[in-house]
């Protein structure tokens, strides 16, 4: 089963392969989040603040339907890499072809449900009536090939969970380039609207795709595909659910929380509106870091459980959460300084400019908490506690977020009650995570 361009997180020094899975992982997400925001990028500088704000309106109802899926992923990673790890490969490839069936039924319904309904979620988060048109054009192509989307995820979960972040990198570099080449031509050359956006991204999602499931079946680290294979085991679904449930929930309901607050944001200006999206493209990228190394905190601690090393687990998660602190404060501190710089690449609209800047130096120095948040629930997700972060992250990023901003703006109607929502709720899930991870003997103290 070994493979060159894989990580075993079993043997070898700790930094090293956290870092040497990590970056591939980073640089994938990197350019995941780039075709992300080239559809913003490009629908702000072409088509102006008005598509700028309707694209901007949809991103937290995209977040809401896909996060579930992507939270699904990260659950069935961990049962694939306790799998790995113990060298069980029977289960290894029951788990890996439960998995990839219960994406496709899943992708299948998601995309019917989102195409048929997308006028009505559109209104359920207030969305303006002058927005309405585009943002319901947009929205309703995406969720079109929103099977794609979930579709990858689950692929790259498997091969992540091998400890191949490698070849992930390079099929999101392809599909990258196919994005922004099409965005380009479709709106740039031909002139067309936001909907050939929303189609660019989904044509590139489909090559990812594509791309994951033939290296699959050409076999990953010896485990090949196999299409008369793909059931769904109950035994390996069950397993799936438990790690993958509250991680899918977690998601879900965070976007949920997130499109309650945009529901907030769109009561604002349009400008508003597109600096609070035009944020969110940026923080995006500020926040891979992050969620990368959180990622392969959640990979490491798995692999090394599963290989009866609690103690090597236990090292490793406190050199990654070391790393994971320090990126987020470093990149903080160049988002301070270039943020309206950032901000005017994706509009030239002064107004736009100064709201979406404002929400970066309220955030920009103070990523540590939600640095600490995110390492925590790698950690706590890896040694099979999922239930733990999806509790945590809903009582205060969810919860506590939102009465906050509804019950804050019935007194004072101003855009910085929402920006200081986020540092708030990040100071809080930190604190609860510290406590649980002192008590438990993951930080500090032993059992």
């Amino acid at each position: 089963m070994g493979d060159d361009k894989a990580v075993d997180f079993s043997s070898g020094p700790i930094g090293r392969s956290i870092i040497a899975f990590s970056i591939p992982l980073l640089l994938g997400n990197l350019f995941q989040q780039l075709y992300n925001a080239a559809d913003t990028l490009i629908v702000g500088n072409f088509l102006g603040a008005e598509a700028l704000a309707a694209v901007s309106s949809s991103g937290s109802l995209i977040f809401m339907m896909v996060g579930f899926f992507n939270g699904m992923a990260v659950g069935a990673g961990v049962v694939i890499s306790h799998s790995f790890g113990a060298g069980d490969r029977e289960r290894l490839e029951r788990a890996i072809h439960t998995d990839i069936a219960f994406g496709i039924l899943s992708g299948v319904l998601l995309t019917i449900f989102a195409v048929v309904m997308t006028p009505m979620i559109l209104r359920w988060i207030a969305t303006p009536e002058d927005l309405m048109p585009l943002s319901s054009e947009y929205f309703r192509i995406y969720s079109a090939g929103i099977f794609f989307s979930v579709m990858y995820n689950i692929l790259m979960g498997i091969m992540n969970a091998l400890g191949d972040s490698r070849h992930p990198l390079y099929y999101l570099i392809i599909s990258s380039a196919v994005n922004i080449v099409l965005d380009l031509v479709f709106i740039g050359a031909f002139g067309m609207g936001v909907g050939s956006a929303a189609l660019a991204t989904i044509i590139s999602q489909a090559v990812s795709a594509v791309l994951c499931l033939l290296r699959l079946i050409r076999g990953e680290r010896g485990i090949r595909i196999r299409f008369s294979h793909l059931r769904i085991d109950r035994r390996e679904m069950k397993a799936i659910l438990r790690f993958g449930l509250p991680s899918g929930l977690q998601n879900s309901i965070v976007g949920l929380a997130n499109t309650v607050i945009q529901a907030s944001v769109n009561t604002f200006p349009s400008y508003v509106i597109a600096g609070f999206g035009v944020y969110g493209k940026i923080e995006g990228f500020v926040l891979l870091p992050i969620t990368s190394l959180s990622l392969a905190l959640t990979t490491f601690v798995a692999q090394t459980m599963g290989a009866g090393n609690p103690e090597r687990a236990r090292k490793g998660a406190w050199i990654g959460m070391g790393m994971n602190i320090a990126a987020a404060e470093a990149i903080g501190i160049m988002l301070m300084i270039f943020a309206p710089l950032l901000v005017g690449l994706f509009s030239d609209d002064p107004l736009v400019i100064e709201y979406g800047a404002m929400q970066a130096r309220i955030e920009a120095l103070l990523y540590f908490p939600v640095a600490f948040s995110h390492g925590s629930a790698g950690i706590l997700r890896g040694a099979g506690k999922a239930f733990v972060p999806m509790f945590v992250l809903l009582g205060s990023w969810c919860i506590f977020r939102v009465i906050y901003v509804n019950v804050a703006l019935m007194f004072l109607h101003d855009p910085i009650i929402v920006y200081s929502a986020y540092p708030l709720t990040w100071f809080i899930s930190a604190s609860v995570f510290a406590a649980y991870l002192w008590r438990t003997g993951w930080m500090g103290r032993r059992r």
